[in-house]
């Protein structure tokens, strides 16, 4: 029986597992965290499909290859939106309990960037109960799960540029482990937490997969696309679901003005956010006259996530915003299989990029993308292990990481990486984040490049074995700040303003960069870039 090996239990992992076990593979699911805790959680607006007559999917192919700004790959983007109503149904046969509409239909919301009401949701719950409903599934199938293993390395046979399976730090134990797979589907996540506290996403969205990807040889695309959500919580960065815009909620200057469009694209309102808030200072949130009885039964999170993070309560009072980072639209470059360019290693979710997002990502399509692409994932994973069994060969990563995590106790503590960390944080939300200029990108690569040559003084304080959350923490900066020097090296390259990308000191598209992705990879440990259509 061929073994499929997942890392990452959101919902990418979960999706791509069953599909897996399905098809007939031995399927084992390895994260750092437990299943429920993943980044897919907070995902709450609802799942793109056209499931009605004033909808179609040429519509909804439309308003995605018209959110990417030109860098969405028609032919994926059409088979993710094709697949679209299917997925609903096989989410919908899994017990998803979607929200209803007064015929009993799944009820579908408005979100940013589309023409019609085309995402289907569960209240502002979604991605929870998509999540919730996967796991379920998951152990019903019998599908194995091994929590708190943190990734470190990939085992790849460099001959044969093939994956063989992957090392773990088992954070319990404190012990470097190494499960073996004839496939490796990566469903780690995005890269958010590079942003610190102006980030929606868990502090866990620290790109691990990306970074033990590019280092086993794997290329990446497009990481300088991160995309901005408009309104988070302007103190916490706490998320305000996209569906409170889209039920009809205002967005207010300080002078309690409309001032933009509130359901163009993300990377537009975002922007409008940015500037409004330069200019007047503060941008508010505005559900009132949406009125106690909707917002209780339909915006019940938002609610509770204002009164909660902002002490505010939305049925009275304006709920103070601002842009955070959100979504990672860069990561592993995949086929139309899912593959990397390291055979047998797939990537799905938002560790992977497979050019259906471009730019820019259209709202409710990352739930549609992690289930559509997760099923096909799966199969294409398990295909490709009964087809081609990994080799037995002798390799030496095991070993090289043991002693790596050994050798990491012995550096020293002179600098603190948790300042380091928060520094990286604000210089990126200030300098890589809704609008850049080449100056201050050049400032970051800069800092950055001193923070890698300064790691081994930033070693843990906690140096016991078990459970050791402060080495967690380092290895994790260790590839965020890896991951950082390849987002500002693509952003300075992309001397143009796209999508999420917006240059003060090149403001308009670059024609001759229509439709090229930033591809970057390494070779022999050296960073290399370049542009590929």
């Amino acid at each position: 029986m061929a073994k499929v090996v997942i890392i990452g239990s959101g919902g990418a992992g979960l999706v791509s597992a069953l599909s897996a076990k399905e098809s007939g593979a031995e399927v084992i699911v390895v994260s750092k965290t437990l299943p429920t805790r993943s980044q897919t959680s907070m995902a709450q607006g609802g799942i793109n499909a056209a499931l009605h007559h004033d909808d179609s999917t040429d519509h909804h192919i439309a308003d995605t290859l018209r959110s990417s700004a030109g860098l969405g790959e028609e032919s994926r983007i059409a088979l993710l939106c094709e697949k679209a109503p299917e997925a609903i149904q096989w989410c919908n046969a899994m017990g998803l309990p979607f929200s209803r509409d007064d015929k009993g239909n799944i009820a579908q919301r408005r979100l940013g960037g589309a023409n019609v009401a085309r995402a289907c949701y569960a209240q502002d719950y979604t991605g929870l109960k998509l999540l919730h409903t996967l796991y379920d599934q998951c152990l019903k199938a019998g599908i194995t799960f091994k929590s708190d293993h943190f990734l470190l390395n990939l085992i790849v046979d460099e001959e044969l540029n093939r994956v063989l399976g992957a090392t773990f730090l088992h954070i319990q134990t404190g012990e470097v482990e190494a499960i073996t797979a004839d496939a490796v589907i990566l469903a780690t996540g995005g890269y958010g937490a590079v942003y610190g506290k102006h980030s929606t996403n868990s502090v866990q969205a620290t790109g691990d997969g990306i970074a033990a990807a590019v280092r086993a040889g794997a290329r990446l695309a497009d990481m300088e696309f991160v995309q901005f959500h408009p309104t988070a919580l302007k103190n916490s960065s706490i998320l305000i679901s996209e569906s409170a815009r889209g039920a009809g909620g205002y967005l207010l200057n300080a002078h309690h003005e409309r001032f933009t469009d509130e359901l163009a694209p993300r990377d537009i309102v975002a922007r409008a956010i940015h500037n409004e808030m330069t200019q007047s200072g503060a941008v508010y949130l505005d559900i009132r006259h949406l009125g106690e009885k909707f917002i209780t039964h339909e915006l019940p999170q938002e609610r509770k996530l204002a009164q909660l993070y902002e002490g505010v309560d939305p049925l009275h009072e304006l709920i103070p915003i601002k842009p955070s980072a959100h979504y990672s639209m860069g990561g592993i470059e995949v086929d139309a299989q899912c593959m990397s360019h390291v055979k047998g290693l797939f990537a799905v979710g938002e560790c992977a990029n497979h050019k259906t997002h471009g730019a820019n990502r259209l709202g409710g399509n990352s739930l549609l993308e992690l289930v559509v692409f997760g099923r096909e994932c799966g199969h294409h994973a398990h295909d490709y292990a009964t087809k081609h069994p990994a080799p037995v060969v002798e390799n030496n990563q095991l070993l090289k990481d043991t002693n790596f995590v050994r050798g990491v106790m012995y550096f020293t503590n002179q600098i603190d990486f948790y300042q380091k960390q928060e520094m990286l944080a604000n210089i990126f939300y200030n300098n890589v984040g809704v609008i850049r200029e080449d100056m201050g990108l050049k400032a970051v690569l800069g800092a950055i490049r001193q923070m890698q040559k300064e790691l081994p003084f930033m070693g843990p304080r906690d140096k016991s074995k078990q459970c050791n959350t402060n080495l967690v923490e380092f290895i994790e900066f260790g590839n965020k700040i890896e991951l950082a020097e390849m987002i500002v090296v693509c952003a300075i390259s992309r001397v143009e303003s796209r999508g999420a990308h917006y240059r003060i000191d090149a403001p308009n598209r670059n024609d001759r960069m229509f439709g090229a992705h930033t591809i970057t990879w390494k070779e022999g440990g050296v960073l290399c870039a370049d542009f590929i259509k």
